[in-house]
């Protein structure tokens, strides 16, 4: 048994570890820039702590009482694809 210990020990010891190579910096994401008339933060994105993009932003139709636009008027529907039809 003792023997038995002894062998267990010495198997969970690990390798002196050879230092990782250092890894190139990571690609950042695009992101879409969306063109604003106010100023856009380092990323690209409106900064929607100035008004320009605060109203940039509104959606073009009516409301709801939550404050989220109404998807039942076309204005607020988002622009659709059109797939050509394949038979």
């Amino acid at each position: 048994m003792l023997l038995g210990f002894a062998t267990a020990s010495i198997a969970q010891t690990t390798a002196p570890t050879q230092p990782k190579p250092k890894a190139a910096k990571k690609a950042t994401t695009t992101t879409t820039k969306a063109t604003t008339t106010g100023p856009t933060k380092k990323d690209g994105t409106p900064d929607m702590r100035y008004k320009a993009n605060k109203e940039a932003a509104k959606p073009a139709g009516p409301l709801k009482k939550d404050g989220t636009p109404d998807k039942r008027y076309k204005a607020n529907k988002p622009a659709a694809t059109t797939a050509p039809a394949s038979k």
